[in-house]
């Protein structure tokens, strides 16, 4: 039996799930990243560099631009629709070039003002890479700075209202999976704070290049053509006019090593929060935390009781995805042969799709967090059973008396190692210990008031701290 090709069904179905399943959360960089922002932004570029060249009157012989004429040829860019995207693709079914496509689009949308006589100014002296090194940065950096980086403050946000929060719950420690020194919940995820938070300022930071130099670099078509014109300082303010950084040397490509670091900056930000999905899930499954139901959802087809900690699941998934593709991008774009290959060109189409993937991930890490409740029954219940761990305190404070000169105090981590390693000790057997070590009285007694919820340190100091300090910072 031969079956319909749901291609030839519906050419609207999606191969990858972010235009598919998942295409409310990436649909937000469609406006940067995809192919027609591409296009979009050419135009943009196309545009601009028209403009920047007639009104500063460049090209020896050339009128002055209109005011009619500009606005005519910015309105192609802000008026950007399905219409122009067709046009686009007219052109380029004839030139089979998506560049040149752009350049004959501008052309004639100048015949329709009636200005042909200005049409060679389109794409002059440029290369395709002038162009596309351009777009794409304009691009990316819309993308970053609009939809990235708001995604990333609402999951930094998220976790600093925890921090608050549960600042004072104490939590039994787990280093290397064994019991340890307690510690507050929210001290442990204002650390993700922390950590998210230096991220975020480098990928803040980061500088988006440009060029716009020719062939290969030399503004060789450039300095013949107008010798006279200082071209690298036309150059320079074209692409800074653009919002973005000049680079002064290269070949016939920006070299894209700002893209690099850009891509290695988000991968490690997304691999903390890898590290958050990952402890959050291991709390779910402790019992730390609980998960609050939807109403109406599923979580398991055949076990009804079950409230599956899929958000932190999704969330591993993608950015892993993510950081798989945004690491095969940063070691393909820093290297082409000679003066030009190609190989970046289909690379950089992947962009949205690796910023994707991140984006979904940071999304379900913020709707997971939502549904989560602390279940301190749980988490007091590990701290008594673990009295053992007062052993670090105990010592110390022997240590420090035996510095003081208190007799009696020598040795104390093999005395406390005898006493706790390899068997359970309670409030009972470490208050008689203590009590029998000869320690000055008010040592003795706070020890003897010391239990494991109780010897936290300054974990609910560091945690207000951070999320009070993320606070200020994202309201200033």
């Amino acid at each position: 039996m031969t079956r319909v090709t749901l291609a030839q069904l519906d050419p609207t179905i999606a191969l990858g799930p972010l235009d598919g399943r998942y295409r409310a959360d990436a649909a937000p960089l469609v406006d940067h990243l995809s192919e027609a922002a591409l296009n979009r932004n050419r135009i943009h570029v196309e545009v601009e560099w028209f403009i920047h060249l007639a009104d500063a009157g460049v090209v020896p012989g050339t009128r002055a631009l209109l005011d009619e004429e500009r606005a005519h040829l910015r309105s192609i860019v802000t008026g950007f629709d399905q219409e122009t995207i067709s046009q686009l693709a007219m052109f380029e079914a004839v030139t089979v070039h998506d560049v040149k496509a752009v350049e004959y689009a501008i052309k004639e949308a100048l015949s329709h003002v009636g200005a042909e006589d200005l049409s060679e100014l389109v794409h002059f002296c440029c290369t395709s890479e002038d162009i596309n090194n351009l777009s794409y940065a304009v691009g990316i950096k819309d993308a970053v700075e609009t939809v990235w980086l708001p995604r990333a403050a609402a999951l930094i946000d998220a976790l600093a209202a925890m921090a608050l929060e549960l600042a004072d719950v104490p939590m039994l420690s787990h280093t290397h999976g064994q019991p340890a020194t307690p510690t507050t919940m929210g001290k442990e995820v204002a650390v993700v704070v922390h950590r998210l938070h230096r991220q975020y300022d480098r990928i803040a930071a980061t500088e988006y290049l440009g060029k716009i130099n020719g062939a290969t670099g030399t503004y060789a078509a450039h300095a013949v053509t107008v010798p006279d014109a200082d071209w690298p300082r036309i150059a320079q303010t074209f692409v800074e006019g653009l919002g973005l950084t000049f680079n002064p040397l290269t070949t016939q490509i920006e070299s894209h090593d700002w893209q690099a670091e850009l891509y290695a900056d988000v991968a490690r930000f997304n691999r903390i929060a890898h590290n958050l999905a990952t402890d959050m899930w291991t709390y779910i499954s402790m019992n730390y935390f609980t998960q609050i139901p939807v109403e109406g959802a599923t979580g398991s087809s055949t076990m009804p009781h079950k409230v599956n900690p899929i958000r932190f699941e999704n969330a591993e998934a993608n950015l892993e995805l993510s950081c798989a593709l945004l690491d095969s991008l940063a070691s393909t774009l820093v290297t082409s042969r000679l003066q030009r290959d190609l190989t970046d060109s289909t690379s950089q189409r992947n962009i949205g799709v690796a910023l994707g993937h991140s984006l979904l991930a940071l999304n379900n890490l913020v709707k997971g967090l939502d549904k989560l409740a602390i279940n301190t029954a749980a988490l007091d219940a590990d701290l008594d059973a673990n009295w053992e761990v007062l052993a670090e305190a105990i010592q110390s404070v022997m240590r420090a008396a035996y510095l003081q000169g208190v007799p009696g105090m020598d040795n104390p981590y093999e005395k406390l190692k005898e006493l706790t390693r390899g068997h359970r000790v309670g409030r009972e057997e470490l208050v008689e210990f203590v009590r029998g070590l000869g320690l000055p009285e008010p040592e003795t007694e706070r020890l003897a008031a010391l239990t494991p919820a109780t010897y936290t340190g300054l974990a609910a100091d560091l945690a207000r701290a951070k999320g009070r300090a993320w606070r200020e910072r994202s309201a200033g």
